[in-house]
């Protein structure tokens, strides 16, 4: 597999306390790579080393396979980058399109070719004379999107993208995102916590933690690990535990009246045997594990962000 990034034990060090503690990673080419963690996990500062605008403490990194130790190599594989990170780097009295020509401008483009199919890209071809500073959130992320697909970058990290939108807005940064790697064949970095969002988007992800990658993992693998189950309501679930466990089935006991069984069910089965034992089977329904719910069985604590 051909990989746009790959780091390898990177890490940053302030004073006492480690942003990044060994962290390696791999971005295949092609994907949507979902960047996960908690607050002050390192995330931004991953974000930050990779687009130059900070140097770790150790470790390396390739991209594009150019050494971050090789300074002429790393800086000609950074201008296929385009990042937004943090908040997006916009002029506020200017319009969509002046925004858009400045960066030329800073990035010592001969001319403003491209600029309009920019636009209708992120759909902000008809915002006209309208200032950024008049945009609604949504539309000033697109727009932040929009300066940093100028160069014609074919690496695009976005760091929290739909951090504060509305349901519109997310949905049309998560369509935009669609369409710049389905159409455009970018690869795409989410940093997000917004993990509901995320699983309509990634096509691989990495899971960080206190500054470490816990897991790496393409979504089959980890739809594979989000175990169907199905949930079962009993009258007790004592004797559904005895049931079970002369069955030879894997179960969860959720309290006196519910229970999640991880297995195929002969319903007709299972609802005599509960019969012997005086227990009454209420309702059953399939249930997949969520992917807020498999990120905080690989860190624990709190998944707010």
């Amino acid at each position: 597999m051909e990989y746009i990034l790959k780091t390898n034990a990177l890490t940053k060090s302030y004073k006492h306390f480690k942003a990044l503690n060994g962290l390696s990673m791999n971005v295949p080419k092609g994907a949507i790579y979902g960047f996960v963690g908690k607050n002050g996990a390192g995330k931004t500062t991953l974000i930050r080393i990779i687009c130059g605008l900070q140097e770790p403490t150790e470790g390396r990194y390739l991209l594009y396979g150019k050494r971050s130790t090789d300074p002429k190599g790393i800086v000609k594989a950074r201008r296929r980058i385009g990042a937004v990170v943090e908040t997006p780097s916009i002029y506020l009295d200017m319009t969509a399109e002046d925004n858009l020509k400045q960066q030329y401008l800073i990035l010592g483009l001969p001319s403003y070719d491209g600029l309009q199919e920019i636009l209708k890209l992120v759909g902000l071809e008809n915002t006209g004379k309208k200032k950024a500073k008049h945009f609604s959130l949504g539309m000033r992320q697109r727009l932040g999107i929009a300066i940093a697909l100028v160069g014609d970058p074919d690496f695009l990290i976005l760091d929290e993208p739909a951090n504060g939108l509305d349901p519109q807005g997310i949905v049309e940064i998560r369509e935009l995102i669609l369409k710049l790697n389905q159409e455009q064949q970018i690869t795409v970095l989410i940093s997000s916590h917004i993990l509901e969002e995320l699983s309509k988007l990634a096509t691989h992800y990495g899971f960080i933690d206190n500054g470490r990658i816990v897991k790496e993992m393409s979504a089959e693998e980890l739809e594979a690990s989000c175990r169907k189950c199905c949930r079962i309501e009993v009258s007790d679930t004592k004797p559904l535990t005895r049931v079970l466990d002369k069955m030879g089935i894997e179960y969860k006991i959720l309290d006196e009246k519910y229970a999640d069984v991880y297995a195929e069910l002969n319903v007709s089965q299972l609802a005599m045997a509960l019969a012997k034992e005086h227990c009454e089977v209420i309702s059953m329904h399939e249930r997949n594990e969520s992917l807020e719910s498999y990120y905080m069985s690989l860190i624990g604590g709190s998944g707010d962000e």
